[in-house]
């Protein structure tokens, strides 16, 4: 099956997710919360997610448990991608296991769209007579059914490990092992206790085709039900703290090397751009991607760089790119129409960059210089305007150099961080999401993202709502 793209339209759904937690695997980022004694034969776990890595013969758990003394072996689900099981290195199947042999599903239909949210739900229901319903996988609505395994259904009646009393539980790690950490954004974590609901309490189809979030239909979370909005930024386990239940239930999670930052305004019912660590890099070196890809750091080989996942044709948008550090010449912001145009002078490559020496480049030709440099811990701000194919830039919000204008103005441009003269260049970009501690927290003129400096007048943060009316 193909997965449909969800939080991609902007367009109203009635239900208005807020906030999402933004999680880094190098981080070592999860929650954990050690667990009373729940129903383990039936329970639901649903949750929205937006992956931005794709992982190669290894596994991202999204949940998991602890199985000290059980001899049952862990419980745990995310992502998996392995060639000896899938037949592609590359797949990023969601799976589904209980145990180590107890039941497992592993779908084949690959989930590689790093800009997309996609919504996920495991259900369990051991006590089930039948024994292919006993453990159910749903993705965007649909319940998986097409897998490359889905073997060893579990005893009827077998007790599962994530909600035995006194197991330590985690979020967006794997407990067993303790590494396969989750890369990417998660928002609306609802876990229901003693019921073994379908995607429909949580979810439903839009007007356009589109499978969007509802507010969750529970009528009881049982007693380690829990729903997790993000609405905090606490780092303690209360209902001040990251891991607030919202249910009512006050079952909080405590936070792992996470911090206020990670909480974002990235969700499915407003899809903020980020930077796409898939197709957008140029030469030979490529660069690593952190912080949700809202991190960049290119490899140090010449003319490399990366470009938003979000294109801009028409319409006004604004974003902040923060010089962090570089080992070598020059850092390069601004907009190209493909990764390989950013310092190309060639025809068909539309690129204008400002680069850190203070020059202005045009389809790789000096158009202006003698202007501000960008020194590291600058912030440069890029407003493009795409109704007129022109852009302005501006460094720590004073403009720098002329209104520069596009020469071609049929095609679509991205936003783009690059390098060249052999530099290692670490970049954070804000596109409302910000990665760093902003300090004025300055949103667009419909209330969107969260800037260092005044969005320009009509121009708007690049995400789903804002492309819905002005794109």
């Amino acid at each position: 099956m193909v997965f449909p793209v969800v939080g991609g339209d902007g367009k109203p759904t009635g239900y208005e997710i807020e906030n999402s937690i933004r999680l880094n695997s190098a981080d070592s980022a999860y929650l954990k919360k050690t667990v009373g004694d729940g129903n383990r034969r039936k329970w639901t776990l649903s949750m929205w997610l937006k992956k931005t890595k794709i992982i190669n013969n290894t596994e991202m758990y999204m949940w998991s448990s602890d199985d000290t003394g059980s001899g049952n072996a862990h419980d745990g689900a995310g992502f998996y991608s392995f060639g000896s099981v899938t037949g592609d290195n590359a797949s990023n199947s969601f799976h589904h296991q209980l145990g180590d042999a107890h039941g497992r599903i592993v779908a084949s239909a690959n989930a590689r769209d790093v800009s997309a949210w996609y919504h996920v739900v495991w259900n369990v229901d051991t006590a089930n007579s039948t024994a292919g319903d006993r453990m159910k996988l749903f993705v965007n609505g649909s319940r998986i059914t097409d897998v490359v395994t889905s073997n060893n259904n579990p005893n009827q009646n077998f007790d599962t490990e994530f909600n035995r009393n006194s197991t330590e539980n985690y979020l967006f790690a794997d407990h067993h092992y303790g590494r396969y950490y989750f890369d990417g954004y998660v928002a609306d974590v609802a876990f229901v206790d003693g019921q073994a609901y379908d995607a429909s309490y949580f979810g439903e189809t839009n007007d356009n085709g589109v499978w969007v979030p509802i507010e969750p239909n529970v009528s009881s979370w049982g007693t380690n039900g829990f729903f997790l909005e993000f609405k905090q930024t606490g780092t303690s386990a209360n209902s001040s703290g990251i891991g607030a239940d919202t249910s009512g239930n006050d079952n909080h999670w405590t936070p792992v090397n996470l911090a206020a930052t990670d909480v974002t305004v990235d969700t499915p019912t407003n899809n903020f751009a980020t930077m796409n660590p898939l197709g957008g890099i140029t030469g030979t070196g490529g660069g690593t991607f952190s912080e949700g890809n809202c991190k960049y750091v290119t490899s140090g080989t010449d003319s490399t760089g990366a470009l938003s996942t979000i294109p801009v044709g028409t319409g006004k948008w604004y974003a902040e790119f923060k010089a962090i550090s570089k080992t070598g010449n020059y850092y390069n912001y601004g907009v190209a129409n493909t990764p390989t145009g950013i310092f190309s002078g060639s025809s068909g490559f539309i690129s204008i960059v400002y680069r850190s020496d203070g020059k202005i480049y045009k389809n790789g030709n000096e158009e202006e210089s003698s202007l501000t440099s960008i020194s590291d811990n600058n912030i440069v701000g890029m407003a493009y305007d795409g109704d007129n194919n022109r852009i302005q830039f501006y460094i720590n919000g004073s403009s720098a150099g002329s209104v520069t204008t596009i020469s071609d103005t049929t095609v679509d441009v991205f936003f783009t961080s690059a390098s060249n003269g052999g530099t290692t260049q670490t970049t954070e970009i804000n596109f409302g999401n910000a990665p760093f501690s902003i300090s004025s927290s300055n949103s667009d003129a419909n209330g969107y993202g969260s800037f260092e400096y005044a969005v320009p007048s009509g121009y708007y943060a690049l995400c789903t709502k804002n492309l819905a009316e002005y794109g």
